[in-house]
């Protein structure tokens, strides 16, 4: 996981996930990225290697859609600000997560932000599945926003011995490409 990342606070069935990236860019630049998720010209989401966005509506409150088998929501959109989901599947998701562009001076912040509980099997499959391939994703999609401001050290994070194997068994559209 990246050291910008905080792997999260877990207390009851609560689940709190951040993931973050500071980006030598304006915040409307980094707000762009947010404003494009789900779009034909998609420059935040690593589509390349994981499941695409979709959302019926395109970006907008009450749109709906997910990616692979994550389904949600738009609960609340700010352009080039913020962007909040909330999940509606897998069963035992039960809370929100969310892109927010936070001006840092004349730069900007992308942060990453899961919070929700989980129950019954998701109280399994969350910690065994679902988030190293969550955290692989994000950090995909943070060093794919410093890709696209041309920003950063062009770096990829790396996918962990356990992520590539989730994603050699699971398999599937937008799990072929491997690094």
């Amino acid at each position: 996981m990246n050291p910008d990342s905080e792997r999260g606070k877990q207390a009851r069935g609560r689940t709190v996930v951040i993931h973050e990236r500071y980006l030598p860019s304006r915040p409307d630049e980094a707000g762009a990225l947010i404003d494009s998720l789900a779009s034909p010209k998609d420059r935040l989401w690593p589509r390349d290697a994981w499941p695409s966005m979709r959302l019926d509506s395109g970006l907008r409150v009450g749109s709906a859609g997910g990616h692979g088998p994550i389904r949600y929501s738009v609960e609340a959109y700010d352009p080039a600000r913020l962007v909040r989901f909330r999940f509606t599947a897998p069963r035992g998701f039960g809370g929100t997560h969310e892109f927010e562009v936070i001006p840092t001076g004349e730069h900007a912040t992308l942060r990453h932000v899961i919070d929700m509980r989980v129950s019954g099997l998701a109280r399994l499959s969350w910690p065994a599945i679902y988030a190293p391939l969550h955290d692989a994703l994000i950090e995909d999609a943070l060093d794919r926003a410093e890709s696209t401001l041309g920003v950063g050290a062009g770096r990829r994070s790396p996918w962990s011995p356990r992520v590539r194997a989730l994603r050699r068994v699971l398999g599937g559209p937008g799990l072929r490409r491997t690094r």
